[in-house]
């Protein structure tokens, strides 16, 4: 089975903060996202300007996709960038990864995430959408979504509703599954009302972490899970160090963590359905499935940024196995 990724083409800037300052400066929710207008960045970047930062293509369905690939899994993305350096930097970033591109491009600039990530290694999102704003429904083929089995819509993306809700109608008559990641809890409560009606019509798997369960639900995580598993046909809900929940086919489990060091929890999310969805369309277990999104979580949050290390992933690989085969 192939995925098809849709999300915002970003391009990730990883920044270590110091401490809290910037955050606070800025007004922005602590491991939250906040949209910033382009005027913003020349500002922000004057507060980071001194600090390590690093480079990276993002976006959270495009960090799923990305390390959906590195596991062997055939996979495309759909996305804009702008006609800038930044955009033909995304572009070879994604294709060096053997990714199917279905990518738009625009007069606007190539849009950015900032990553600010505080010593206590929350990360907060300031977000210049750029380019990526621009996709819409008419940026939509139909006949793109033919060589796919499942597409992984990310959450980010509900702020653009004809968007969202469109390509799960098309997915959904060209018999796609759908998964989607609710992504951030301001975002999720934002948009509430639209994910009500979108999850139990069109979506097939939900991740969620608890605080974006609690603010779909208003729940705790174990009775958020079960609310959502009412909804859809898989229901996940990452507990940070506790591991994650699932619940599917009337089924539960409780999937543990794996010890880490833990360094930027960074793409720990994007990471996990990764590996979920890896072992999803190989039709293996939800046990497995959980158990290999969890390794990819605990790798990712040793290092810096979204992305695993391409010097770690033979060895990844192999622990994969191991959970396919047990």
């Amino acid at each position: 089975m192939k995925v098809l990724g849709l999300g915002n083409a970003l391009v990730d800037v990883l920044v270590q903060l110091e401490n809290e300052k910037v955050i606070h400066h800025f007004k922005f929710p602590k491991g939250g996202m906040q949209l910033i207008g382009v005027n913003d960045i020349p500002d922000l970047n004057d507060h980071i300007q001194l600090l390590t930062s690093v480079m990276k293509s993002g976006g959270s369905a495009a960090n799923t996709i990305h390390g959906l690939a590195s596991l062997g899994t055939k996979c495309g993305f759909s996305g804009k960038v702008g006609k800038d350096e930044l955009g033909d930097f995304y572009i070879e970033d994604l294709e060096s990864a053997d990714v199917k591109l279905y990518i738009n491009r625009s007069d606007i600039s190539t849009g950015r995430a900032y990553t600010l990530i505080t010593p206590d290694t929350e990360r907060t999102f300031a977000t210049y959408l750029g380019a990526a704003v621009e996709l819409s429904v008419h940026d939509l083929e139909a006949v793109n979504f033919d060589d796919f089995d499942l597409i992984h819509i990310e959450g980010y993306l509900v702020q653009n509703t004809s968007l969202v809700e469109e390509s799960m109608k098309i997915a959904r008559h060209k018999g796609l599954k759908i998964s989607l990641d609710l992504a951030s809890y301001n975002v999720v409560e934002a948009n509430r009302d639209f994910l009500l009606k979108v999850i139990p019509n069109y979506v097939d798997i939900v991740f969620a972490n608890e605080e974006e369960a609690k603010a779909y639900t208003g729940a705790n995580p174990h009775d958020a899970l079960a609310i959502i598993a009412k909804q859809c046909s898989v229901s996940i809900v990452k507990i940070g160090k506790e591991g994650s929940l699932i619940q599917a086919e009337g089924a539960k489990y409780k999937i543990d963590s794996i010890p880490s060091k833990v360094l930027d929890t960074t793409g720990a999310g994007d990471q996990y359905a990764a590996g979920f969805l890896h072992g999803f369309v190989r039709n293996l277990n939800y046990e497995k499935c959980g158990k290999i999104g969890t390794l990819l979580a605990g790798k990712v949050i040793e290092h810096y940024g979204a992305r695993i290390p391409y010097d770690l992933w033979e060895s990844i690989l192999q622990k994969v196995d191991a959970i396919t085969q047990s």
